[in-house]
């Protein structure tokens, strides 16, 4: 709830609801609304038949919603303004003396509709969707009363998994099941139930949902927010968002929101020039007005150095956890916050604004995940020292890029294992403190696409595809990180990421094989069977790296010893090679625990025979106290652990 103090003091006057936009109070609805420009404010609604409308004919009708993804420069839009006319208001807010206006309706209740309508210095009458409003008819319609405590939790008290043992799962809500793809309405939060079960069967425990803030049409990737308090009208909005998060906690499944504050909008844009005040033609009070206001998605940047915006975003960032039940936070674009053009040009505000509410989360919700997407490899991003931005993590370009140019390659010659290496073993100080994955839904869009498409366009699903795109997948769940595949990637979906295309779930049965070497590969990072603790600790070393030959092994522990230390043998050459020794931590015997080439995950697989127990011998090798002998089928990966 917003800081916005309560007019409690003044004697002789009943106290205020402290909050903003629509506060349910007892016998109706208070309102509150920044707008320091404006000459006075009307509520209305349909608890007054939308008397403060220069014509009520216009209340609750809807213009026609074109999508956008908000990935393209665009103008602001908002809504037309309204001509000066002379309706008869029945709730005019009054001045609380701090360029807030307030006031009071009784008998309004959840779920009526509702505006504000500014009078604005220049005589305009400017109807305006209330900018923290949880729900709305659409980006260009109304908002709608919400009681964010009339909800029942049914008891949720979930406790999230801790950073070294999250598996997240990138899901865009609107094509991750589609019940009726042929309708022209996109999937919706309802239909994310409806494939629990394989979430569940997978062993991810943290879905992270791309931005749900209400966004110009139906269709859109979500970083276009209109309204970033109301959640997607097209998705369900915010009852079915409760239930989601709610569904997903009692299976044991963490749910992160994708949250946009680089820019707002472009288009249906209410929060433009809001009161009718403006400067050099740009934003108005949510927005710089100057040279900082310039964004890759329209000149919409919100101004940081203002208290009551930075109030506003911090606001927002709080209801997500508070109201929704949320595990964590995913900010897009951290550069453009933290500069004008992610780079030299720095905006101080932005930074110190993500520092104060990381800061304010961890403080009062330590348990809570905030992740970057920052994607320069800026360590003070997840610092909380002094002069960090304290982001638990940030998504690490130091993986994505250098692996997939590894398995995406058709030359075996053309692959760099040390560029691999330095892949797996980077680390910020904590190895937790990065995200790590071979598909986004920025790495599988914008000119690139799905890995097996990258692999084989030609033959997307065939060997070479397959082989190698299970290769990164193995990668991103034995380095030290945090694990995340991106909705599909487990059943080798092709072609690249658009919001109007939804995953074709036949495949989750074509390729039951891969899913379970998906499964496979993260019960043995979440350490299920309690024999690879170390593919959660903070330690990795080289054990052998061959070149010429694509060889790469390394060492994973948490404490070191049986059941926790892990060797991940990775064979990036199509060739088996049969008798193979590599350096070993300790002698002793070791058991394969997953072998990426087996036939069961695949009939296209070769199915090299590789041996169940490994026998390391105290004979030093690669520097190290110990070797083996090992077989490393083609485009394969080999986990052992230590007996």
């Amino acid at each position: 709830m917003s800081a916005v103090a309560s007019k409690n003091s003044q004697a002789g006057k009943p106290p205020r609801a402290e909050g903003m936009g629509s506060i349910i109070v007892d016998g109706g609805v208070a309102f509150r609304v920044w707008a320091p420009h404006a000459t006075a404010i009307d509520v209305t609604g349909e608890f007054d038949d939308w008397s403060a409308l220069p014509d009520p004919k216009s209340a609750g009708g809807q213009a026609d919603r074109t999508g956008a993804d908000g990935h393209g420069p665009s103008q602001p839009q908002g809504r037309a303004e309204t001509k000066p006319q002379l309706p008869t208001p029945a709730h005019t807010l009054l001045s609380e003396g701090n360029d807030y206006w307030y006031g009071e309706v009784p008998g309004a209740r959840a779920g009526q509709q509702y505006r504000f309508v500014i009078h604005a210095e220049d005589g305009r009458l400017i109807p305006r969707i209330d900018p923290y409003a949880r729900h709305v008819t659409s980006s260009v319609g109304n908002s709608i009363i919400t009681d964010p405590d009339a909800y029942d939790w049914r008891g949720d008290r979930f406790v999230a998994p801790t950073l070294n043992n999250l598996v997240i799962y990138e899901m865009h809500v609107g094509t991750f099941f589609d019940a009726d793809p042929d309708s022209d309405h996109p999937g919706t939060l309802d239909n994310v139930e409806d494939k629990m079960g394989h979430l569940v069967h997978l062993g991810i425990n943290a879905i992270e949902l791309m931005p749900l803030a209400e966004f110009a049409g139906d269709y859109s990737w979500g970083y276009n927010p209109a309204n970033i308090f109301a959640v997607e009208s097209a998705y369900g909005g915010p009852e079915k968002l409760r239930d989601l998060v709610r569904i997903a906690h009692s299976h044991g499944i963490a749910v992160i929101i994708d949250v946009v504050y680089n820019h707002f909008g472009p288009s249906d844009l209410d929060l433009w020039q809001f009161d009718g005040w403006s400067e050099n033609g740009k934003g108005g009070i949510y927005f710089y007005n100057d040279w900082r206001s310039s964004t890759p998605w329209g000149d919409t940047r919100p101004d940081y150095g203002r208290g009551e915006v930075r109030q506003f975003i911090h606001d927002n960032a709080m209801m997500w956890l508070d109201e929704y039940h949320a595990d964590g936070l995913r900010y897009d674009m951290t550069p453009y916050m933290r500069s004008v053009d992610a780079g030299e040009t720095n905006i101080p505000d932005g930074w110190t604004l993500s520092r104060w509410i990381n800061s304010d989360i961890r403080a009062k919700e330590p348990s809570r995940y905030l992740i970057a997407e920052d994607l320069h490899g800026y360590a003070p991003v997840v610092s909380a020292d002094d002069g960090g931005a304290a982001f638990h993590a940030q998504w690490d370009n130091h993986f994505v890029h250098p692996v997939r140019a590894a398995v995406i390659a058709a030359d075996d010659q053309a692959r760099d294992m040390d560029s691999v290496r330095e892949a797996v073993e980077f680390s910020y100080g904590d190895a937790f403190s990065r995200v790590i994955y071979t598909e986004s839904h920025d790495e599988v869009a914008n000119g690139s696409a799905r890995v097996p498409e990258e692999i084989d366009p030609e033959d997307p699903d065939g060997y070479f595809a397959q082989k190698r795109s299970t290769l990164g997948a193995a990668l991103v769940f034995t380095a030290p990180g945090i694990p995340m595949i991106f909705q599909g990637q487990e059943f080798l979906t092709d072609g690249w990421f658009r919001d109007t295309v939804p995953l074709d779930w036949h495949r989750s049965t074509q390729y039951r094989g891969i899913v379970r070497l998906y499964a496979d590969l993260i019960s043995l990072r979440l350490n299920t069977e309690g024999y690879s603790k170390g593919l959660t600790g903070q330690h990795v070393a080289t054990l052998h790296l061959n070149d010429e030959h694509n060889v790469y092994a390394f060492h994973r522990w948490y404490d070191g010893g049986p059941g926790d230390d892990v060797v991940v043998a990775v064979n990036l050459c199509n060739t088996v090679w049969g008798e193979y020794t590599i350096g070993m931590p300790y002698a002793g015997s070791w058991t394969t625990r997953l072998d990426s080439d087996a036939t069961l995950y695949s009939a296209d697989f070769v199915g090299a025979e590789v041996p169940v127990r490994v026998d390391a011998v105290e004979q030093p090798y690669d520097g190290q106290p110990a070797s083996a002998t090992l077989v490393l089928p083609p485009y394969s990966v080999i986990i052992l652990s230590r007996d």
